[in-house]
């Protein structure tokens, strides 16, 4: 009787103990994330796992009451050295290490298994479990949420993208990580420099041969200047120009004067949320001093996001800050 007495409590100090480490390393919001995905142990251990003080202190209270126990009855067992060595190895080993190596592998599986066990435990235990936890919510306050920072997002997404079990491709991982850093640009960072923006004068007369550099251009939108490209006044639209019944007439004349701009330390999130509101797609790009410093279209925070460059069949220049760079260069 005594021997299958010692074997019930070491399955109980092993339960105690690896259900100790199992449920209180899952981090609450995770396990209600995972719940609300379609995780059904989650769903199960969620309830369970939500009052967190109240459950460590269920969990360590049983399991130094089942230990107590069972150094007595080790202890009636056998004397001396002998049973101080062999009720150390039981516990540490059986009653420990194993289980908390098993339950630190397969957390949420074994803890769902055994939830119904562990509201038993918190039930029986509620008189003496429930002031202690009160007393820490007191002290100490209720568990904080894990909150990540951007770079360690990054790296777990990256972690997943390596990870043959995750459902995350290199595609996702590429847009997930332009979609977490790129409000930290500003517009200055991804414009087309003022040295390359095609640019048309409000006295340009429309022929042959602006149409012909028009199409060539491989551009659907062309600001309009007066004097100077500091003088922004319009915008053409190579839509505009379809037909002939605007041949002979002035650019400034037939461009659009619905003009939008924007400063160069704007960030890329807000200049997002102006391309979004105004439903134009490219705005003039201010310096500090009124001065146009370039344009900046939606495409180009697009590409920013998805970190990869939107290329058509008209493009002849697929990155325009390298083709300024290299004109300048020439």
């Amino acid at each position: 009787m005594e021997y299958a007495i010692v074997i019930i409590l070491l399955a109980f100090s092993a339960l105690f103990s690896g259900l100790t480490l199992g449920l209180m390393s899952w981090d609450t919001q995770e396990l209600k994330r995972k719940a609300e995905s379609g995780d059904a142990d989650a769903a199960v251990l969620y309830p369970v796992r939500k009052d967190g003080n109240l459950l460590l202190t269920t969990l360590l209270i049983g399991n130094v009451l089942v230990n107590a126990i069972l150094s007595v009855f080790l202890g009636s067992i056998t004397t001396g050295i002998i049973a101080v060595i062999v009720a150390t190895a039981l516990i540490v080993i059986l009653g420990e290490i194993l289980p908390q190596a098993v339950f630190n592998r397969n957390g949420i599986a074994l803890g769902a298994r055994f939830a119904w066990l562990v509201h038993i435990f918190r039930f029986v235990l509620y008189p003496i479990a429930k002031p202690i936890a009160f007393a820490l919510d007191k002290i100490l306050g209720t568990e904080l949420p894990s909150v990540y920072s951007k770079q360690e997002l990054m790296k777990i997404i990256e972690e997943h993208e390596d990870d043959h079990n995750s459902e995350v491709d290199e595609d996702e991982e590429r847009i997930i990580k332009g979609a977490l850093t790129f409000s930290d640009k500003k517009v200055e960072d991804i414009m087309t420099p003022r040295t390359v923006v095609h640019a048309f004068d409000v006295e340009d007369i429309v022929n042959d041969e602006l149409l012909k550099e028009v199409r060539e251009s491989g551009l659907s939108r062309f600001p309009v200047f007066e004097e100077d490209m500091d003088s922004m006044v319009g915008m053409l639209y190579s839509s505009q120009l379809i037909g002939n019944d605007n041949i002979g007439a002035k650019v400034g004349d037939i461009a659009s004067r619905e003009i939008r701009f924007i400063r160069e330390d704007t960030s890329l999130d807000d200049a997002l949320q102006m391309f979004l509101k105004t439903r134009k797609h490219l705005s003039i790009v201010e310096d500090e001093f009124g001065g146009m410093s370039g344009v900046i279209t939606l495409e180009d925070v697009l590409e920013e996001i998805i970190r990869t460059e939107i290329v058509d069949e008209r493009d002849l220049h697929p990155d325009m800050r390298e083709y300024a760079r290299a004109s300048n260069v020439d």
